[in-house]
């Protein structure tokens, strides 16, 4: 007897996921290269599990697909979740995200990472990084929809018909003009929601974030999640009321303030935010947990540190006297005495 699922009832099991995901408005960490790796993910994802408001999922840091199928290994590197149900300690869900320009080559390596375990695939096209843009992958597609379109779709044909596929953007490269070619690309491709970071390539990263602009893709008729600029309850509220979505997924602001995720208030009509806030002393066990992390050497991980506490310093004042004693500093132990020092 031939047990497999009909691809109409894979379907039907794809829209219920999608109803049941987007059930409640959605609060996602972001994938950031170099900082939301596999054990910053661990972090964040166990404090906001802690406060009591986990993230409904996270997104990978991007996986660059060139010349071929990725093996095995290299999908663990990026995703050791893999290993565990494709779930942090904390049962945060994580969605991989890949990037690249050749359609086939991109939904050969999306259906190889479901087999692996990915429970949705992300698609980056957001990326603003010149290395990468150089080689013709990331926010550089968007001014090319057209094969954003060969891309998505693609994927949507070779994941298996249960799992959602998704996208991530930009409002553009240099400028707005080609959102609607863009928006009708995500449209027609298959895409089962869309994460927008509201802000050109050119832009970058530099304040403000046009939450507004969010609002042309409303009419898709897909989940929309708004992205950037998030610092604060204020400014999720300011974000929602502009973007005229919902969900949001926080970057950043989530680094610097790991408890953000549990202070934003899902309805914008009240002036009200969740009380449960990280202490900085509640915080250094995390933060030793940080360091004591796996690593190829405990320069890397010192490395990697200072880069968080860097961003910290602007979401606690006690982070900066530590940042002045430690930042030359090289050795992990000393960095840690200083830590818990600063609760002494």
């Amino acid at each position: 007897m031939n047990n497999t699922p009909s691809l109409s009832q894979a379907l039907q099991e794809r829209q219920h996921t999608i109803q049941r995901l987007f059930a409640n408005p959605v609060r996602l960490l972001a994938p950031m290269e170099g900082l939301t790796d596999p054990l910053m993910r661990q972090i964040l994802t166990q404090i906001a599990s802690d406060l009591g408001r986990p993230y409904d999922w996270s997104v990978s840091e991007f996986i660059r697909v060139t010349q071929h199928v990725l093996p095995a290994h290299v999908f663990y590197k990026y995703v050791p979740e893999l290993h565990h149900d494709a779930k942090t300690a904390s049962g945060t869900p994580i969605h991989i995200q890949l990037l690249g320009s050749e359609a086939q080559l991109m939904a050969e390596n999306a259906a190889y990472a479901c087999e692996l375990g990915a429970p949705a695939i992300d698609i980056n096209f957001g990326c603003p990084a010149k290395t990468v843009n150089s080689h013709r992958g990331g926010s550089v597609l968007l001014d090319e929809p057209e094969v954003m379109y060969e891309i998505i779709s693609a994927v949507r044909q070779a994941v298996p018909a249960h799992l959602p596929v998704s996208a991530k953007i930009r409002l553009g490269y240099t400028d707005t003009s080609r959102m609607d070619d863009i928006k009708a690309a995500i449209a027609a491709s298959g895409a089962d929601w869309l994460t927008i970071h509201a802000r050109t390539k050119t832009q970058g990263y530099k304040p403000p974030a046009y939450w507004d602009k969010i609002q042309n893709f409303n009419t898709l008729d897909i989940p929309v999640i708004a992205n950037g600029e998030i610092w604060k309850s204020e400014h999720a509220q300011n974000c929602m009321a502009q973007s005229g979505t919902t969900h949001l997924m926080l970057g950043r602001g989530a680094v610097t303030r790991p408890d953000l995720v549990a202070q934003l208030n899902t309805d914008s009509s009240k002036n009200l935010e969740n009380t449960a806030t990280l202490l900085w002393q509640d915080l250094i066990t995390h933060q030793i947990k940080f360091l004591e992390g796996a690593a190829k050497s405990d320069v890397v991980l010192v490395g990697r540190y200072k880069q968080w506490l860097a961003m910290l310093t602007k979401g606690y004042s006690e982070a900066k006297t530590v940042w002045d004693d430690i930042k030359r500093e090289k050795n992990k132990a000393v960095i840690i005495k200083a830590l818990q020092a600063s609760v002494a």
